[in-house]
């Protein structure tokens, strides 16, 4: 991948190569398979795990090279 394509970590003010996908939805506005997406690079997985799942929002974390999307994921 060039610098272009290459995924970036979702946590604020991180540059660094995302290696997760956390999929996650708000029960509270999104249907139950729908699945909205942050990515994370691995020093930055906990800490986006913990916030989205103390919320009950997370749903799977998945290594970013075997994720594969849901035809209606919702991604962002």
């Amino acid at each position: 991948m060039s610098d272009e394509t290459t995924p970036i970590c979702s946590a604020k003010g991180c540059r660094t190569p995302a290696v997760w996908v956390l999929a996650w939805n708000n029960p509270k506005i999104h249907t139950p398979e729908r699945r909205k997406t942050w990515i994370a690079c691995d020093e930055h997985r906990e800490h986006l795990s913990q916030f989205l799942g103390v919320r009950g929002f997370l749903k799977d974390v998945v290594p970013l090279a075997e994720w594969e999307a849901p035809e209606d994921s919702g991604r962002s």
